[in-house]
């Protein structure tokens, strides 16, 4: 008699077959997300494509974009696991109210995200005036496009990573507290470890929602070259300018945007 063959990872479990009539609307969901892409390739102007994104313009923008995405990915870091620690790993009062108001800037249009920090960190915002006193100005400088790019992409960080912990259970970190760990010890020498490829995966998803980021750092931080002027806003102008430029720069943006993605799905795959 044969015996049963576990399933793995690249075949489907039995029972699991897919009807072949869902592969007509996912055709069609495939091609709804391609279609543009591949209007863009069709309409880049190639033979002048190096030219266009390269412009002192458009390195200026990219490297902006690089420098403030990176530096809003950290924070996000920083911020953003204490805070999924808090919600996967905490009981206190007021948590799902925390875990909502988190989830908010997934939601809200990024336009009322950077009206929202403008009217905290501008000069008579909420913060903004004493900073002002303090000698210190955030909106609409290169910090201003920072402080957007984390507070939109901050969530996805928080919610992967808490989803996470809240499937990996207590029972190791048990064990070590009865062993005479203490929290510290536990948290770095045992829940931080088992949560690695999922923090490893938010945070190229922070930085990938970072580099995207348009509406909250138009709004927070204006358009100064060289100063606030990302990438999606030299888009956003080349767009009336120079059309075949914004072609070209968004198809470097969709390029960045896929080995991004492309590194979360081999890290996932990995694990």
């Amino acid at each position: 008699m044969s015996t049963p063959t576990r399933a793995t990872a690249t075949t489907p479990a039995a029972g699991t077959a897919v009807p072949r009539w869902v592969y007509v609307p996912a055709l069609g969901g495939a091609a709804f997300l391609l279609l543009p892409l591949l209007a863009m390739l069709i309409r880049v102007d190639w033979s002048d494509f190096l030219g266009l994104v390269t412009s002192e313009s458009s390195r200026a923008a990219l490297a902006l974009s690089l420098r403030t995405s990176g530096l809003a990915t950290v924070c996000c870091v920083l911020l953003g696991v204490p805070l999924a620690l808090v919600l996967a790993r905490t009981r206190l009062p007021g948590l799902g109210v925390l875990r909502a108001l988190v989830l908010l800037p997934l939601v809200l249009p990024p336009v009322v995200g950077g009206i929202a920090l403008l009217h905290t960190f501008g000069r008579q915002g909420l913060l903004g005036e004493s900073l002002e006193v303090l000698g210190v100005q955030v909106a609409f400088s290169t910090a201003a496009v920072v402080i957007a790019q984390t507070f939109v992409a901050l969530p996805f960080l928080v919610l992967s990573l808490e989803g996470t912990l809240r499937t990996a259970g207590h029972r190791y970190e048990v064990v070590a507290a009865t062993l005479g760990a203490s929290p510290s010890r536990v948290l770095w020498r045992v829940t931080l470890p088992l949560v690695v490829p999922s923090l490893l995966s938010g945070t190229v998803l922070a930085f990938a929602r970072a580099l995207g980021e348009f509406g909250a750092t138009i709004t927070f931080a204006g358009s100064l070259q060289g100063v606030t002027r990302t990438l999606p806003l030299e888009i956003y102008l080349q767009r009336e300018a120079d059309p075949d430029a914004a072609v070209a720069l968004s198809l470097l943006l969709v390029v960045v945007a896929v080995l991004v993605i492309g590194l979360t799905a081999r890290r996932r795959g990995a694990t």
